[in-house]
């Protein structure tokens, strides 16, 4: 009911003269006093006429559109009949954002936007305990925690095979190398750390080359 009430306000004002009385904005009558009693009841009848009219706008069962079946890709919101009845207007269209480079783009441009903010972040201070894939020797318990180990080195590899052809497979990679480590190490290690500082930088370069979207 509130949007019916909202779209017959306009109306309310339109009609205000034929219907022999002044409709005064609830933030005005504690200036001008209060609305005598047969004011009020015209005004409610009046309201009640108006929401029963818009009621019957919006019951009003009209036919499905046809352009689509005619080849048409896409009709102007305001042309959708019975639209503006129910109280849509101009102003409420969807504002249109800016879309991060998706699998549409240019596959060669977005392999070389992946190279550079991949380079960017093996260059980065914090950036050390990732380069490449722990061993075994190194960390002997380690695959017994990761089952999906992830590090730069491999995501490099993968670049220059083609592998990222979307930025959610990119993403998804760079993702499990900062979650990996934080599984493994503890919040106070400095490889905790690292993976914190490194996340936000890469972050930051994805969002300078419109990649990122969040």
């Amino acid at each position: 009911m509130g949007p019916i009430i909202s779209s017959t306000h306009c109306l309310l004002l339109q009609q205000r003269k034929r219907a022999g009385c002044q409709l005064v904005p609830p933030e005005q009558q504690a200036i001008l006093g209060q609305l005598p009693p047969k004011v009020i009841r015209r005004q409610s009848e009046i309201l009640k006429e108006l929401i029963a009219q818009r009621h019957n706008e919006v019951q009003k069962v009209r036919p499905g559109l046809t352009c689509f079946k005619e080849g048409l890709p896409s009709i102007p919101v305001e042309s959708i009949p019975g639209l503006r009845e129910i109280g849509w207007k101009p102003q409420m269209r969807a504002q249109r954002t800016s879309r991060p480079l998706e699998e549409s783009s240019d596959p060669e441009k977005l392999a070389a936007s992946f190279a550079a903010v991949l380079q960017s972040v093996r260059h980065h201070a914090s950036a050390w305990p990732f380069l490449k894939p722990v061993t075994a020797a190194e960390v002997p318990d380690y695959y017994d925690h990761i089952k999906y180990p992830m590090d730069l080195k491999t995501m490099g590899e993968r670049l220059k095979k083609g592998y990222y052809v979307t930025r959610r497979l990119f993403m998804a990679d760079m993702a499990r190398i900062f979650s990996n480590c934080r599984f493994y190490n503890s919040p106070e290690t400095e490889y905790y750390r690292c993976a914190n500082n490194l996340e936000r930088y890469f972050q930051t370069k994805m969002r300078e080359l419109g990649l990122w979207d969040k």
